[in-house]
């Protein structure tokens, strides 16, 4: 990947390995989407007025019977994008930048619509003008490749990223791969004499990543249903077990992918997911759009082998997430009780795998916990939102003012999951044959009453991150906390006694 960078005074670093276009008389033209941008205005524009109505579909392919050009300029006309939050490719505007400064023009030809694309420019100082689809013609391809030929006779230099791409390289006199895959890196230098080339990241990499693989270990939860109805050991039930947790992986990342995607406006305004794969454009969102169907499709077929309760359960939790993800996030905090309801539902899972029968006090219990831990969470996003001057959190129905509220409702929220664990330990745990000795049982609350304790107070702090799990696996008294509470169940069932 090239890079490079503009000192303090304003004159252009050059980086050794960036293209060397010779003649400063030559125009450079940059494409926009893909190559300018780390995304496509046409997804975008897509994407924003779905959000604004489901029915504006039937609108898109009312305008589409007219033609792509057509398509374009009546969705440029029906919705104005955030162009400044719009995810720029920093390697080219940077070259583009020195060439600009050593005197080059520098030219921006796109497919998009002229409306969104001169809007779009002027966040560019060094673009000279711009040359886009009008709503009559779709400047792509062929199409484009005349058109800058004519406006430029003795020559260009063109900035691209895909196979349309290839018959404006073939008319250029040097081309410049911008983040394109391997087979047109190799056509492009079939068809152009290729002065140079911006690489992309790995693509698996973003995919795992946007997947968010880290968040797997959640999943973890349907074994514990497993755990207390002394199945742990049983091969039948790890079988099954282990195809549901794979199930509810892929089914979860698949979710995740497609929130993201539906949020992406949202999270380039937020201080830490703006560097997400989606978010920051480095994984397009056409790929994310693929992945989602593919990933619930394989979650829902490995459930399938686990048993029709498990896709029952899986289908509960698909379903509540989409409906978290399009609007129950929005409201003030049923989306902390979503989410509790979401960990929950893990566990009923793992009680559908290994047919175990439900047990009231763990998904009493569990509620109470998860809520807790959702409004750590949020509690954190409108600390952060206010200390930066904001009233509203983007995406999210809080204000800066429901600070307290979140902070109450969150604590309340711990110490009733501490008071269920006290009564499970005093009425029902003497009565499970799966213990040894229920008198380890009674280091769980002082354990989790640290483990929370430690969560609220970062919160209060400002010093919590984003996920109050992750905090809570990297404090060290709280990762002690863990450990013991973890050595007093094994101690419990084993019946160890001092």
């Amino acid at each position: 990947m090239l890079s490079g960078h503009i000192a303090s005074g304003g004159e252009a670093i050059r980086h050794p390995a960036w293209p060397k276009l010779g003649s400063r008389e030559v125009p450079l033209i940059l494409d926009l989407d893909g190559t300018l941008l780390r995304t496509d205005v046409l997804y975008e524009k897509a994407l924003a007025l779905v959000r604004a109505d489901p029915l504006n579909v039937l609108r898109m392919l009312y305008w589409a019977m007219g033609g792509r050009a057509h398509l374009k300029r009546r969705m440029a006309q029906a919705v104005t994008l955030d162009i400044e939050a719009l995810p720029e490719n920093p390697e080219l505007v940077a070259f583009a930048e020195a060439e600009a400064k050593g005197g080059r023009p520098i030219h921006m030809s796109t497919a998009t619509d002229n409306v969104t694309a001169s809007q779009i420019a002027r966040r560019f100082p060094f673009i000279s003008s711009v040359i886009a689809s009008d709503g009559q013609t779709n400047l792509k391809g062929a199409a484009k490749a005349a058109e800058l030929a004519r406006r430029f006779p003795l020559g260009f230099d063109y900035a691209g990223d895909s196979r349309a791409d290839l018959p404006v390289w073939h008319a250029a006199r040097q081309a410049i791969v911008v983040g394109a895959s391997p087979g047109v890196e190799r056509a492009a230098g079939r068809a152009a004499d290729v002065a140079g080339v911006f690489r992309r990241p790995p693509y698996g990499r973003l995919l795992l990543k946007s997947m968010r693989s880290h968040q797997w270990a959640k999943n973890a939860l349907v074994l514990v249903p497993a755990v207390l109805a002394n199945r742990f050991l049983d091969p039948s039930a790890l079988g099954s077990l282990a195809i549901s947790f794979v199930a509810l992986c892929l089914i979860a990342s698949a979710t995740y992918i497609l929130n993201d995607i539906w949020d992406v406006a949202d999270d380039r305004r937020h201080w830490s997911k703006k560097n997400r794969p989606l978010a920051s454009g480095q994984f397009p969102i056409v790929y994310g759009l693929a992945a989602v169907p593919a990933g619930l499709g394989a979650g829902f077929l490995l459930g399938a082998l686990a048993g029709p309760k498990v896709v029952l359960t899986l289908a509960a939790y698909t379903g509540l997430t989409l409906a978290y993800s399009f609007y129950l996030k929005r409201v003030v905090l049923l989306d902390a009780l979503t989410l509790a309801s979401l960990f929950t539902i893990r566990l009923a899972v793992g009680t559908a795998a290994v047919e175990a029968i439900a047990s009231p006090w763990l998904f009493v219990f569990s509620m109470f916990l998860f809520t807790s831990l959702a409004l750590a969470k949020r509690h954190t996003e409108i600390a952060r939102a206010a200390a930066r001057g904001a009233a509203q959190i983007n995406g999210r129905g809080y204000v800066a003012v429901d600070l307290p509220l979140v902070l109450a409702a969150g604590v309340a929220a711990g110490t009733s999951a501490l008071l269920i664990l006290v009564f499970y330990v005093i009425d029902d745990a003497f009565k499970q044959t799966f213990y040894g000795d229920v008198a380890w049982l009674w280091g769980f609350p002082l354990a989790l009453s640290i483990i929370l304790g430690r969560i609220w107070v970062a919160c209060q702090r400002g010093t919590l991150q984003d996920d109050p799990v992750v905090f809570a696996l990297t404090d060290r008294l709280a990762l002690t906390a863990g450990s013991a509470l973890a050595m007093c169940f094994v101690l419990a069932w084993a019946g160890f006694s001092v």
